[in-house]
């Protein structure tokens, strides 16, 4: 298919067959879900294989972390969590015993000063040979307190690092845990995060606007060229999302075809020309096989708009746009409607807005 590139390698043929695996089973589209199932089906783990085999035909979630568990000990859902937390506290634990033990390394090195000190209070009293050898201790004391702060320092640079590596991987599940499996965006756990952020501030609800897009007939592409095509239609779409609007719009795949923006620091009108620019830019995207050179037809969205500033809450500005997205399908799909024009509105004024 065009514009992007159709799937010519191994991993991206397994890829799309897991996906298509996960619909077929009505597997929700988790990260942790996406890694058993590709695992298993790439063969790489025979008894991982087997124990995906065995699933019923509609397995629960409790199943499949059941699996997760077994197989992915430190890389699946609160496994991660909960080994980063071992590991953070006995790290803390080494790097506090190790700063007792430099703090009692110090605290007897001043003594051995302050002893020094009132022995040589008087030099009159010393002998050169006597002189020396306190020299000589004093020199040792604090050559030892020199090289057990350097390996104390080093200690705890190799400490930082392990600790660094534990965030790393946090954040990294983080991320995965709210990225879309398929086209790598946002999913709608993070959409929901996002969403609810509005509601938090005046400046949120003057200044945000929801774009809510759905594919057109997408279960008749599924019906007629089967799953993967499907799959490949959303990946472009997501694509066509990512690349013609701002860096800071947050966009989102929300549902099966559903995509969501949140466009901040714009009217009403300009929501409307940036959705308006993103379906016809779909609908002039030719959809063919690079492979067998199949044209898929026209794949044209529809499109429903909210301003933050006519909804209640996040729930109700969804709501909203999901109406507007509604109109457009009933009216002939392919097209942009804004909540606003919609007759029988329920509006709002948040001009008068304060928090409480």
């Amino acid at each position: 298919m065009q514009p992007a590139a159709a799937p010519t390698d191994r991993n991206t043929d397994i890829a799309s067959t897991v996906v298509a695996t996960m619909r077929q089973l009505g597997v929700l589209g988790l990260p942790r879900n996406y890694e058993i199932f590709y695992e298993a089906l790439s063969g790489s783990n025979h008894e991982l294989s087997l124990a995906v085999v065995s699933l019923s035909n509609r397995p629960t979630q409790e199943d499949l972390d059941r699996i997760g568990r077994t197989f992915f000990a430190q890389h699946h859902g609160p496994g991660i969590v909960e080994h980063a937390r071992d590991v953070i506290a006995k790290e803390l634990e080494d790097i506090a015993s190790l700063l007792r033990s430099e703090r009692t390394h110090i605290e007897k090195y001043g003594r051995i000063l302050d002893e020094t000190s009132s022995g040589l209070s008087n030099r009159s009293l010393l002998s050169q040979d006597l002189l020396q050898k306190i020299v000589g201790a004093m020199s040792a004391a604090t050559n030892s307190t020199i090289d057990h702060g350097r390996q104390v320092a080093s200690t705890l640079s190799d400490k930082t690092a392990e600790l660094e590596s534990v965030k790393s991987k946090l954040e990294e599940y983080k991320r995965l845990a709210d990225t879309d499996p398929l086209t790598h965006i946002w999913n709608r756990r993070a959409f929901d995060k996002e969403i609810t952020k509005i509601y938090n501030s005046n400046k949120g609800i003057l200044f945000n606007a929801l774009i809510l897009a759905d594919i057109d007939r997408f279960k008749d592409i599924n019906d007629r060229y089967g799953h993967p095509v499907g799959d490949r239609i959303i990946q472009i779409i997501a694509e066509i999302l990512q690349t013609s609007i701002r860096g800071d719009m947050f966009v989102a795949r929300t549902g099966g075809e559903e995509f969501a923006l949140i466009v901040e620091g714009a009217s009403e009108d300009t929501t409307y020309e940036i959705a308006e620019r993103i379906r016809m830019l779909i609908e002039q995207t030719p959809f063919t096989s690079s492979q067998t050179g199949t044209n898929y037809g026209t794949v044209t969205v529809s499109m429903g708009i909210c301003m933050a500033s006519e909804a209640e809450s996040p729930e109700d500005l969804y709501t909203k746009a999901d109406r507007a997205l509604y109109r457009s399908k009933v009216g002939g799909r392919n097209r942009v409607t804004r909540h606003s024009a919609m007759a029988g509105r329920a509006g709002k004024s948040w001009l008068l807005y304060k928090k409480d």
